[in-house]
Parts: structure tokens; C-alpha cells; sequence
């Protein structure tokens, strides 16, 4: 056991861990902890702007390689300033390890300069979180805290180290001996009931798959696991926001996204369906709608390795505990050795019926010659970056949704939304954290102006750190997706849903030592893209579109999903079209 004090504990820890990276900021609390980073060269450390940031790139990092992120703050406003991340982090699953200084223990509670009591505060943000206060634990509570962030259903933990257990020297604890038994979370699914699940898929005659970001997080094999029992079965496919990727959406079966602003094709079937196998996601309202009208007529399987989220919004007829890649793993070996049944005619006849609810274009939109429509930004972005190794990251609001409806998604881990908490000023910092773990990547934020600009200091770290990464502003002018509500359910009354003071984004590059381009003509759209592609530098590129454009499908807030606004574009194509109903 080798003697040394904790701050150089914590460092050592980080690189038993693997942790090749941190995003953070100092401040006094944590100058211990900067001295030993200082002192080394395997951990790369990234300097934000603000710490909201440096935990939003950590996400970004750890969503894009399936890997922990890692960020440090001090102590008092730091950690404060670290919460909405912690917060997103653990309404998405994604596993991220924050350290934050405190004040020394023995001022504890006395009201001390940057003293605040971060594990309160964090406790309900965080998966879990530890204070430490004495230095012999520091090495053992971070070894356990990546094994929580990791293990089980992924979230954020945090561990908050006083500034005198990082002076003090203790006996360090490698990864082999720390203490990580009492947290072993099931991964195996019950045979019994996975064998339930099998019965239901012979017989099924209208089924879907509803797959989420549990499948994401489970791994690269769980996809592929995924992919091996739709191609099998034949069955059609949605996702909710978070598992785009999982499935391909190129794939013969893929119906798109479904929910609030899913397509028409696979809210359609979630209402229509008679097997509903849920893999990986969480019952979420934006998915649900109405409770009690959410897919009336089927039997619902739900897979997750979260206890607590099974039957906690709908009744699952059949359960399962586990792994999503464990769980499928069984399920395929039980239905191979059942002799791989399904009902194929019944099946026909439901994808002929999925096959109508398709040829109603549900994303079609008016064209115009004159400005940009924000669809066909999106369109023609997908089309000169497809086949690139791509990342997309998006901020939150219309232009989140129509990134999800027009970029289409081969593979896992390629896209980073904040789905949950639905958090402006995600996608920025979330894009540097993805290009730092992919430096030869095309990174790509899709932004709403009012979003990008809550995160917008970390523009500088982009340029410190010469990071590619490409802001794409959607630039309607407005809180798009405030007013679209504004206009449809709260009579056209647009209070404060716009800013009469943007600045220009051209010369704010520019200010950043980064690349500014503007583009506000449909003709010019393509060239300006590829000016954006080929610069290899950080770009801010604003994108002039229509300012009062809506965004559809949608599914108004408590309705079903067989009712659906859509586009006056679309709407001819549905009247008429079996089972749908307008309002």
C-alpha cells in the first residue's frame, strides 16, 4: 500500500480508472487536486468557461465512447453551477464522475467563504454522492463511484473532497481492493419471464418494438443484438429520441422516432399495436401522452435494468429486470430453440397497414425559394455530411425536434440530445466534450439561437483548444418552440418568446478567433456548408430561417397518440388515411 496525500490520490484513481480526460475549472478549493494534474502528463485536462460546461462536455464525452466523463470543480459556486449537468446526466442515464472541492472539515457549517453543502444539494441530482472527510477513504469512494456511475441503470455521482483531506497523506487504495461488492445490480433477466416474452412474440399480429437509450447504454453488443432480432422477426421498430442510433434508420423496419413529435407512421402503430415490447426506455411523457389511451389494445413487455422504472407510468403484462444486452441475448437463444416462430400472415397484413399510414408524408413542409426553411436546412446538411464520421449534438428546442426527424442515425453513440431535462445550452458544451474524444471527427451542434447563446462562452474553449467543432444556428429570431405553443394553445399571445437584441454571430466568431459564416438565401445554402465542412477550425454558422415555422407532428400535451397535429403540407395526404385523427 503505498503512502500519498489525497490529492494525489485522486489523480492516481482517475488514471487506474482509465480517465483520460477531465473538464473543469479551478478555484481554491481544488488547487491541491491542479497541482498533482500540473505535475503529470496521462490526463488531459480541458479548461471551460463555466462549470455547467465542463459537466455537459463530460456528458458529451461520455455518451460519444460509452466511457465515463469526468469533470472537476470547486468548491461553493462551482459545485452550485454544476447541478442543472448533474441533473440532465442522471434524467438521461449517462455516467459521469464529478469531483468538487469543499472547504476544510473543521469549518464545515460555519458559513465559510465558497461553503455550501454540495451533497445536500446534489443528493437529488446525483445517482449518488459521498462526502469525504477522512483521506485513508478518498481513493475507495472514487474507485466506488465510477463503479455506481457504470453499473446498473448509468447516471452522475459525486464525490465532494474538503481541501484538507487533499493535503493529508493517507495509504491509497488501488482499483483491485476497493469496496465495490454491495453495489451488484441484476443484469440477468428472469427465464421465466423471458420465455413469457418469447410466447408473445410467436403469436403477435401487430407487434413493435419501442426501444430507448437503454439499449445505447448497454453497449455496442446490445445494438447488434437489437438488430440481429429485427432482422429475425421481421417486426417494425420505433425509438424514442434517446435510442436513435440503436437500430439503423436505414433499416428495412425502422418506422422513425415516435411521441410528441414522432412520425405519423409510428405514433400510429404504438396506438395500433397488439405486442408492445419496450427495450430500454422509460415510459416518458413526451412518448406516453395520455396515460390511460397509451397503446389501449396491447400487451406490454418492458426490459430494463432499472427496477423502479418498471410499472412505475405503465403496467408491464411482462416484466423483465436486466441488461437490455443480456436480456436480448436470451431472448434470442429461447426463440432460436422455440423454432424461431412468428405470424407471418398476420404480419403481412400489419405491415400492409403501416404501409398505408406511410404514404402520408408527415414531415412535408411548404418550400420556399425566398428564405430558408429550417427542414431543408436540415435536409441538406444530412445530405453533404452522410457517410462522414459524424457526431451530431443539438441544443433543445424545434430545431432539437426537426434534427431528430431529418438526420438519420446508422449507429450508436453518434447523437447527443438532452432529452430528459430538456436543456438549453446543452449541445454546445456537449460538442466539445464529443470532438476532444474524437479529434478527427465532424462534429456538429444543431442550435436554436436562443439556446446556443446560454452556453456561448465556450466558444473560447473550442478556440484554446483549436476544436473543430461546428455551431449550426438555426436562426428564426424567436423561442421557437415557446412560440409554436404560444400560437396553438395560448391564442397567438407571444409574450416574451423573442429577443430584440441577437447579436451577430459573424462578427461574435470572429471576437472568439473562430470562423463566422452567414447564410440567409435557400440557393446559397449548399456552398455555405461546405465552406463550414471544409474549414478545420471552430465554426459558428448562422443559418437566417423562417421565424414563424412550426414543427409537426405533434401530439398536443395529455392526447393520444392516434391524435396528431400535422403540417398543412401533410394534412391533405392523412384525411382519409385509416385510423388517424386530426385536431
Amino acid at each position: 500500500m503505498t503512502q500519498m496525500s489525497g490529492a494525489k490520490m485522486v489523480v492516481q484513481a482517475l488514471k487506474e480508472q482509465g480517465v483520460d480526460v477531465v473538464f473543469g475549472y479551478p478555484g481554491g478549493a481544488v488547487l491541491p487536486i491542479y497541482d498533482e494534474i500540473f505535475q503529470q502528463n496521462d490526463i488531459k485536462h480541458i479548461l471551460v468557461r463555466h462549470e455547467q460546461g465542463a459537466v455537459h462536455a463530460a456528458e458529451g464525452y461520455a455518451r460519444s465512447t460509452g466511457k465515463p466523463g469526468v469533470a472537476l470543480v470547486t468548491s461553493g459556486p462551482g459545485a452550485t453551477n454544476a447541478v442543472t449537468g448533474l441533473t440532465d446526466a442522471l434524467m438521461d442515464s449517462i455516467p459521469i464522475v464529478v469531483l468538487s472541492g469543499q472547504v476544510p472539515t473543521f469549518m464545515i457549517g460555519n458559513d465559510a467563504f465558497q461553503e455550501a453543502d454540495t451533497v445536500g444539494i446534489t443528493r437529488p441530482c446525483t445517482k449518488h454522492n459521498w462526502l469525504v472527510k477522512d483521506t485513508q477513504d478518498l481513493s475507495n469512494v472514487i474507485h466506488q463511484a465510477f463503479h455506481v456511475a457504470m453499473n446498473g441503470r448509468p447516471g452522475p455521482v459525486l464525490v465532494d473532497i474538503p481541501k484538507d483531506v487533499q493535503f493529508a497523506s493517507s495509504q491509497y487504495t488501488p482499483i483491485n481492493k476497493a469496496k465495490t461488492q454491495h453495489y451488484q445490480p441484476r443484469v440477468k433477466g428472469d427465464l421465466d419471464q423471458i420465455t413469457k416474452l418469447v410466447a408473445l412474440i410467436e403469436t403477435a399480429k401487430r407487434p413493435i418494438f419501442y426501444t430507448g437509450g437503454g439499449v445505447i447504454n448497454s453497449g455496442p453488443a446490445a445494438s447488434q443484438l437489437l438488430r440481429e432480432l429485427v432482422a429475425a422477426t421481421g417486426f417494425p421498430i420505433t425509438s424514442t429520441l434517446m435510442g436513435l442510433g440503436a437500430y439503423p434508420a436505414s433499416g428495412d423496419c425502422w418506422l422513425g422516432m415516435l411521441g410528441m413529435h414522432g412520425l405519423y407512421e409510428a405514433n400510429l402503430a404504438m396506438h395500433g399495436c397488439d405486442v408492445m415490447i419496450n427495450i430500454g426506455a422509460r415510459f416518458d411523457d413526451r412518448i406516453t401522452g395520455r396515460v390511460q389511451d397509451f397503446s389501449p389494445k396491447s400487451k406490454k413487455a418492458h426490459i430494463d435494468i432499472d427496477p423502479s422504472s418498471i410499472n412505475k407510468v405503465i403496467h408491464a403484462d411482462v416484466p423483465i429486470i436486466g441488461d437490455v444486452g443480456h436480456v436480448l441475448e436470451d431472448v434470442l437463444k429461447v426463440w432460436k430453440a422455440r423454432g424461431r416462430k412468428v405470424n407471418r400472415e398476420a404480419l403481412a397484413k400489419w405491415w400492409k397497414q403501416i404501409a398505408e399510414w406511410k404514404t402520408v408524408n408527415c414531415l412535408a413542409y411548404k418550400g420556399s425559394e425566398k428564405i430558408i426553411k429550417p427542414q431543408y436546412a436540415l435536409q441538406r446538411l444530412e445530405e453533404l455530411t452522410k457517410g462522414k464520421d459524424r457526431y451530431i449534438c443539438t441544443e433543445v428546442g424545434q430545431h432539437q425536434m426537426w434534427a431528430a426527424q431529418y438526420l438519420n442515425f446508422e449507429d450508436p453513440n453518434r447523437w447527443m440530445t438532452s432529452g430528459g431535462l430538456g436543456t438549453m445550452g446543452y449541445g454546445m458544451p456537449a460538442s466539445i466534450g464529443v470532438q476532444v474524444a474524437h479529434p478527427e471527427a465532424l462534429v456538429i451542434n444543431v442550435a436554436g439561437e436562443a439556446s446556443w447563446l446560454m452556453n456561448m462562452q465556450e466558444m473560447g474553449t473550442a478556440a484554446q483548444f483549436r476544436l473543430p467543432v461546428k455551431q449550426f444556428i438555426l436562426n428564426n429570431e424567436r423561442l421557437g418552440m415557446v412560440r409554436q405553443w404560444q400560437q396553438l394553445l395560448h391564442g397567438e399571445r407571444y409574450s416574451h418568446s423573442w429577443s430584440e437584441a441577437l447579436p451577430d454571430f459573424v462578427k461574435l466568431a470572429e471576437a472568439f478567433g473562430a470562423k463566422g459564416i452567414l447564410c440567409k438565401d435557400p440557393a446559397d445554402l449548399d456552398d455555405a456548408i461546405m465552406e463550414m465542412l471544409d474549414y478545420d477550425g471552430p465554426v459558428i454558422f448562422d443559418c437566417l430561417v423562417e421565424k414563424h415555422e412550426n414543427c409537426f407532428p405533434m401530439i398536443p400535451s395529455g392526447e393520444p397518440h392516434n391524435s396528431m397535429l400535422l403540417g398543412d403540407a401533410a394534412v391533405a395526404d392523412a384525411i382519409g388515411s385509416s385510423g388517424a385523427v386530426l385536431v
